[in-house]
This record gives structure tokens, C-alpha cells and sequence, in this order.
């Protein structure tokens, strides 16, 4: 399993923030004819990054291509 996460940050742990609203911007689709949105406010950990990757790349098999344009700045610890 591919963990995605940053890299390299200044910080060990960051500060959790406030929760905006939903998008009201970048909501549309650049790529495909799909897409997955999310219904609920929140950050996305890597885990949950890669498990929709892996459901969406099981359902396609070989007969689409999948663009994955998220990623999870914050980094999230175990405690």
C-alpha cells in the first residue's frame, strides 16, 4: 500500500485549523466524464486517498485511466 503524505515538513505535527464550508471553487471536473466529491467537511488522510483509489481502480480494471488531483498537505499522527 502506497502511503501518501508530504514528503518533508517544518513541522512534526501541524495545527488542526478551522473547518470551512464546503467548495465553492474547484468543484468541477478538469479530467473524465466522472468524478467523486466529498459530502462533508474535513481533511482526507492518505488512507482514505488510497482506499478510494483502490475501490475506483478495482471497479475500472484496465478500461479507464484514473486522475487522483488531492493530496493531503497536513500531516496526520498516529496519537
Amino acid at each position: 500500500m502506497a502511503a501518501i503524505a508530504p514528503a518533508r515538513t517544518k513541522y512534526r505535527k501541524a495545527m488542526k485549523g478551522s473547518r470551512a464550508g464546503n467548495a465553492k471553487r474547484g468543484n468541477t471536473l478538469a479530467f473524465g466524464e466522472y468524478g467523486l466529491q466529498s459530502l462533508t467537511r474535513g481533511p482526507m488522510t492518505g488512507q482514505q486517498i488510497e482506499a478510494a483509489r483502490v475501490t475506483i481502480s478495482r471497479h475500472l480494471k484496465r478500461k479507464g485511466k484514473l486522475w487522483i488531483r488531492i493530496f493531503p498537505h497536513k500531516p496526520v499522527t498516529k496519537k
